[in-house]
């Protein structure tokens, strides 16, 4: 079976506290809808709550994505030019040379 590589550290506690802030945020709407329903008065400051759970929670998932983001950046794989690639501005191309000592002639 293919076993997935374990995340790095940072990428990992990132993805955790988006998952807990998740799931508070779900219990807090919830909550929210509950009260709403039911016409107590603590409707309004748990909506307002709920609210402002699911700004945090949507942040703390781009959280997870831009942390893994700058550690693929940083530690993963090193980009090079291709061959394909044009040179840089003050780079010049240097092409390979035929030598003169081995010439094919029958």
């Amino acid at each position: 079976m293919y076993a997935k590589p374990r995340l790095p550290d940072p990428v990992r506690t990132a993805a955790v506290r988006a998952v807990l802030i998740t799931a508070l945020t779900l219990v807090l709407v919830l909550v929210a809808v509950l009260c709403s329903l039911a016409g107590v008065w603590l409707a309004f400051p748990a909506v307002l709550t709920a609210i402002a759970c699911t700004v945090v929670a949507t942040w703390s998932v781009l959280d997870v994505w831009i942390t893994r983001q700058v550690w693929a950046q940083r530690h993963g794989v090193v980009s090079e030019p291709g061959s394909v690639a044009r040179p840089g501005r003050g780079q010049r191309i240097t092409l390979p040379r035929p030598d003169a000592g081995t010439s094919s002639s029958r």
